[in-house]
């Protein structure tokens, strides 16, 4: 008689554990039609396979340098969870990646997301893929693929969790920053759409402090509610940069400034012999951004080595083509100004003139 043949039978399932393979597959099929959205040259928008697949030459490249970046929403999550609102973090996965692409002269081709999840409910992926197949349309890249991975033990009530990882391309010699950047060189401030997705351990903290809910009106925005105002996702830079990358502007290098603000993000691409002065003055600074720093007693130093402070990206350009650029920019929609310049280091990486309009 075989070992199994003296088993007892206890009739548990998986299900039963806590992992509903059906609600997996009714997800893998509701997303179809989201995935199918993001196809472009060199992805079919398949999913279902072992492997997401992708041809750089049906893309265009000829002599391709591949760039990746990975990411996540961080504690953003936490307020979308409590809040209810699940159809904009997606675009937030996306961006924190692309963007972190597109400084380095890449075009965005294909994203994979892994969801992590206690429970799964249907709606609520469906809600964040589809999130995510809107930052990936966005992006113009593929979402070729991905996980979703129910743990039930690991994620409690409604928790869950996103990382994304995000690949592109640039032709070799194509990528930025590039060797000529030097002093005199402009710096053009591009817009955030709000805190995007840093800082927001900082930021639930002050919440709390204020003892208002998710769902009173936004001091800063009192026709949205709270937790809606603090979840406009972050903006997505690629499409107008890779047109102005492409043009013939003397574009020198971007910075992306997420988590670590000013202070960590810009020097990421100056050579050691060169410092940013910035004058925020010229800064155009959201509302949100006074209402933290008011209502947490933040000094304006933490705010700018903790948030984006209205400055979503920076581009250092040739001081001859700044006003282009700027030009450029705001044809595609976007807000930009020159908020400073390129310098010989004497000090520190980035050095600060005027203040913040808080």
């Amino acid at each position: 008689m075989s070992d199994d043949a003296n088993l007892p039978s206890n009739g548990l399932s998986y299900k039963q554990a806590g992992v509903d393979i059906d609600a997996g597959n009714a997800l893998v099929e509701a997303i179809k039609p989201a995935v199918k959205s993001t196809r472009r040259p060199g992805a079919d928008g398949e999913i279902g396979g072992f492997g997401g697949l992708f041809d750089l030459k049906a893309a265009g490249f000829t002599d391709p340098v591949l760039v990746a970046a990975n990411d996540g929403v961080g504690t953003k999550l936490r307020i979308a969870i409590e809040a209810g609102i699940h159809d904009t973090v997606g675009i937030d996965l996306v961006a924190m990646c692309v963007n972190d692409l597109v400084v380095q002269g890449a075009e965005p081709l294909f994203f994979l997301d892994y969801f992590a999840t206690g429970a799964l409910d249907v709606a609520q992926g469906t809600a964040i893929v589809e999130g995510i197949a809107e930052g990936c349309r966005q992006a113009g890249c593929a979402l070729i693929g991905g996980e979703t991975a129910e743990m039930p033990g690991m994620y409690h009530g409604g928790d869950y969790d996103l990382a994304g990882f995000a690949v592109g391309a640039a032709e070799r010699g194509a990528l930025l920053p590039r060797a000529d950047i030097g002093p005199g060189d402009k710096l053009v401030a591009i817009a955030s759409s709000g805190v995007h997705s840093n800082g927001y351990s900082l930021v639930r903290k002050i919440v709390t402090m204020s003892g208002l809910d998710w769902s009173d009106p936004a001091p800063f925005a009192p026709e949205t509610s709270l937790g809606a105002a603090l979840l406009v996702p972050t903006k997505i830079y690629v499409k107008p940069l890779l047109d102005a990358i492409r043009s013939s502007l003397d574009i020198k290098a971007l910075a992306h400034i997420t988590g670590g603000g000013f202070q960590e993000n810009i020097p990421r691409v100056l050579p050691q012999s060169l410092a940013a002065r910035v004058d925020l003055n010229a800064v155009s600074t959201p509302k949100v951004f006074g209402w933290l720093a008011r209502q947490g007693g933040i000094a304006e130093r933490e705010m700018l080595r903790t948030f984006n402070c209205g400055v979503g990206m920076l581009v250092a350009v040739s001081a001859e083509d700044a006003e282009a650029l700027v030009t450029r920019l705001e044809n595609q929609g976007e807000s930009a100004s020159i908020i400073g310049e390129l310098v010989e280091r004497s000090g520190d990486a980035v050095e600060f003139a005027g203040a913040l309009a808080l």
